[in-house]
């Protein structure tokens, strides 16, 4: 076997030992979600909104640890993951009494959904960063577009702004798998799987608006 050959299996471990231990991860931060829709049960609106500040307090974190301390940035994550869970613990209680059907559906859909479009991102071959920018810009727009649905009642708005996020994330997730697939750097893999985390976090949110009913006006 030649020296290109010997390199070219090497990457090859490493991409998937990457894929095994972002996988893992994202497992784990979803395991800790679950964990904290649980603990935080009874809480209310407002104390669950400072865990969601809490959450995005670490992603940030995230950021600086990731360049010093690969442990450090992987208890982030975790910490994530358990804190996105007590922020929607109010969310998940309600669909719980009122339609606990979809939450089932949801997690149903978001499974598929997240394995279609990873597993299109993780094989083609097609560059998709312009992808990347497009939607970048795309889920600030989608920000902005339900800021105003907020003030502005529109007929159908709730079920429009989840089918954008939807067509939204369907393109962010694919493009969280394609870097998975070309990244060789270990010390990348808390961040990656955050990021797959939250793809799958925000399409279970659009599918479980528009199973629940909160999508129909």
């Amino acid at each position: 076997m030649s020296s290109a050959e010997y390199g070219a299996v090497g990457v090859q471990n490493r991409t998937r030992t990457l894929f095994g231990q972002v996988m893992w991860s994202v497992a784990a931060a979803a395991g800790l979600f679950a964990l904290g829709a649980y603990l935080g049960r009874n809480l209310g609106n407002g104390l669950a909104f400072v865990f969601f500040i809490l959450a995005f307090v670490c992603l940030i974190g995230m950021r600086f640890a990731s360049r010093s301390s690969a442990g450090l940035s992987m208890a982030l994550l975790l910490s994530v993951g358990l804190l996105m869970g007590l922020g929607m613990s109010p969310t998940l209680v309600y669909y719980a009494e009122a339609d606990p059907q979809a939450l089932w559906e949801a997690g149903g859909a978001t499974a598929l959904f997240v394995a279609g479009c990873g597993a299109f991102g993780y094989a083609t071959r097609t560059d998709l960063s312009g992808i990347a920018r497009i939607g970048f810009w795309a889920l600030l727009a989608l920000i902005g577009f339900g800021v105003v649905l907020i003030f502005v009642h529109i007929p159908g708005g709730a079920v429009i702004y989840s089918i954008l996020g939807l067509v939204v994330f369907a393109g962010l997730t694919m493009v969280d798998f394609q870097r998975l697939r070309r990244s060789t750097d270990m010390d990348s893999a808390p961040l990656i799987a955050a990021s797959i985390f939250l793809d799958a976090l925000n399409v279970f949110s659009f599918f479980l608006q528009l199973f629940g009913g909160r999508g129909r006006d």
